[in-house]
Formats: C-alpha cells, sequence, structure tokens
C-alpha cells in the first residue's frame, strides 16, 4: 500500500498484482518437493487433489497461468476442424492470443454477451451445427464466471450447460475468478462459499480456476476434470512447455490460498463497493454496480475529453488502473479502506480541477 518514499500508493489495476502474505511464504518455505514432470512432487500432487475434491472432479492439473489452462481444456475437449462456441469478449477467445485456432486448429464461434455477461440460450442453440460435412463439428460450450466482475445466476448456467448436453456438446467454464463468484453466490444465499463453487463446478465437465488473482498466490492455475480428460490435458500441457520440475512450492501457496483467502474474498467485493459508492459522486463518471471485486466507471462529458491523460494523472498520485474512455479498478487482498479512500480523493481532486 505504501511505496519504499513512505508515499501512498494503491494498485487498483488487477487482483494479479498481489504479493505472498507472510503465511503463505511460510508455507512457501516450508513445501516438500520433487519433481512434478516425474509426478512426484508430493506438493504440486497434495493441491491437484485438493482443488479436484473441492470441486468435485475426479483430477486435477497443476499449470503455470490460466491462458494454458484454458488451452488445454480446448485441446483436450475438442479435435482438429471441432468448434466450440464462447463469448465475443471471453478471455480464452478474446485474450489469449487465439491459442485454439493457432495450436489447436480449433474454430471459435463468438456470440455476443448479454448485459449480465451471459450468452443467450437462444443464440447458443442456433449456433450449433448440423451434422454435415459443410460445418465444422460444434462440439463444447465455453462460459465464464466472473466475466467483467460480473456473476453469472445459477439458474442460467444450468440452463447454458443442460442446453449443451443435451446437444452433446462439453461444457467448459473460465472459473478463473471461481471463487469470487462464489462468494457472491454465498452472500447473497446465506451458504457456504466452497459449497457454491462446487455447485457452479458440477454443471461443467472440465473447471480452470486461477490461483494468482483473488486469492493471491504468486502464479498458477489448476484444470479440474475427469481422469481421462486430465491424462489429455497432462500430455497437452507438456506440448505446451508447462511441465515444471520442483513447482512445490508455488503449487503450496495456492494450497494456501485455497484454505485461507477464499472467504476474505468478501472484503475485497466490500471495498469495491465502497470504490463505487464514492465514484458515483464525481460529475462525468457513470459507474457500473460492483457485483464482486471490479468496477467499470464510463467517462462522459468533459471528463471524456481528458481521458488520454486520466491513468498518468492518477498514477503521478500514486493510484493505479487501466483503461481509457472506460476506467477499471479491481479490489484485492492488497487494498485496504485506507488506499480506496486516498483514490476517491485523488480522483476527486483531479476532477475537481
Amino acid at each position: 500500500m505504501t511505496s519504499n518514499t513512505g508515499f501512498l500508493r494503491v494498485d487498483l489495476r488487477s487482483d494479479t498484482v498481489t504479493q505472498p502474505t507472510p503465511g503463505m511464504r511460510a508455507a512457501m518455505a516450508a513445501a516438500p518437493l520433487g519433481d512434478d514432470v516425474f509426478a512426484d512432487d508430493p506438493s504440486v500432487n497434495a493441491l491437484q487433489a485438493q482443488i479436484a475434491d473441492l470441486l468435485g472432479f475426479e483430477a486435477a492439473l497443476f499449470v503455470p497461468t490460466g491462458t494454458q489452462s484454458n488451452l488445454c481444456a480446448l485441446l483436450a475437449h475438442c479435435q482438429r476442424g471441432d468448434e466450440y462456441i464462447v463469448g465475443q469478449m471471453a478471455h480464452c477467445y478474446r485474450w489469449e492470443g487465439g491459442g485454439g485456432a493457432v495450436f489447436g486448429s480449433l474454430q471459435p464461434q463468438p456470440l455476443n454477451h448479454q448485459p449480465d455477461g451471459s450468452l443467450a440460450l437462444a443464440e447458443i442453440a442456433a449456433a450449433i451445427k448440423p451434422d454435415d460435412a459443410h460445418f465444422a463439428r460444434t462440439r463444447l460450450l465455453a462460459l465464464e464466471n466472473t466475466f467483467g466482475g460480473k456473476r453469472l445466476p445459477m439458474d442460467y448456467v444450468q440452463q447454458a450447460t443442460d442446453l449443451a448436453r443435451q446437444h452433446g456438446l462439453a461444457r467448459h467454464l473460465d472459473g478463473a475468478r471461481l471463487f469470487n463468484a462464489a462468494v457472491a453466490q454465498a452472500t447473497e444465499l446465506g451458504t457456504d462459499p466452497y459449497q457454491e463453487a462446487r455447485r457452479i463446478a458440477n454443471c461443467f465437465d472440465s473447471v480452470s480456476v486461477c490461483f494468482s488473482k483473488g486469492l493471491g498466490a504468486p502464479v498458477g492455475s489448476a484444470l479440474c476434470g475427469s481422469r481421462e480428460l486430465i491424462a489429455r490435458a497432462h500430455r497437452i500441457r507438456k506440448m505446451a512447455g508447462g511441465g515444471m520440475r520442483q513447482s512445490g512450492g508455488l503449487a503450496a501457496a495456492a494450497s494456501y490460498a485455497l484454505a485461507n483467502h477464499v472467504q476474505r474474498l468478501a472484503e475485497d467485493h466490500a471495498l469495491a463497493q465502497r470504490l463505487a459508492a464514492g465514484l458515483s459522486r464525481l460529475p462525468g463518471l457513470v459507474v457500473a454496480q460492483p457485483q464482486t471485486n471490479v468496477v467499470f466507471v464510463d467517462l462522459e462529458g468533459p471528463a471524456r475529453a481528458h481521458a488520454a491523460d486520466l491513468i498518468p494523472q492518477l498514477a503521478r498520485h500514486g493510484v493505479l488502473a487501466t483503461g481509457l474512455y472506460q476506467l477499471r479498478f479491481v479490489t484485492h487482498l492488497d487494498v485496504d479502506a485506507a488506499g480506496i479512500d486516498h483514490a476517491l480523493a485523488v480522483i476527486g481532486d483531479i476532477f475537481s480541477r
């Protein structure tokens, strides 16, 4: 929160910027190590068993990044010339370098998102190709939860995945922020976040979970699925250069995060609400009500004319964010109420001038 010079600094660019907590560092230092390429790193094996059991799957695979986890899922579910249905702004389509097409010769069929982040059921059904040589074979529906910080409604998740199953499609979830969705869902229902994470995951044949976002681990994601799927994904991970040797220290950080950093995501959500409430009082800003830890802000009127200089101005005053005409702020375990109030003060001062 405070830089080495004593200057107050709050990094709201992403929840990927977190530093390991003291407890996490201790768990990393104490982790027993082996060689995961030989499948004998006990800390990696323990993490894979932990996340698979937690989400109700037979097996899991620890990988360096969420991008690689999604790539392994796409290529494990589909063959060359197959097609997957996905959102136009979904991470595994828009922001991962076209990996499914480049490495797997897969054809994405992107659909526009609805305002709540979902894909319309009728459009999913219409996009499924008939069994005809003129068309790519539709094999997979890929959803993302949370999407842009929005939690997909549970009823929708069940309906969309039921629709896919009825048409013989596999179902993959990019759950990079699955636990943010689960915490928000549990808060609404008065239930347990781990229970809600499992409810969401059980609608899918595979789920990718990121440990280095809201959960605060330094590196890594896991792909969960059946033993057969994970065996295929393991081969793909090898080809993609994702086999790591003594990676148990990284796995231990993820295990610590699963045990200690899930419930506290509610704090990040509360800070996002605090930030949104303060920003909504400023002229020229249209603030989307956050559902989890991501706050989007549109600039209008005179504020829009100064958009190009806004991010550098914020940075000069110790507030890091991303965007241009639409700003994005992300809360996480290295942000506290003082940081949010500092950000509000800086932004308010800039707009007053």
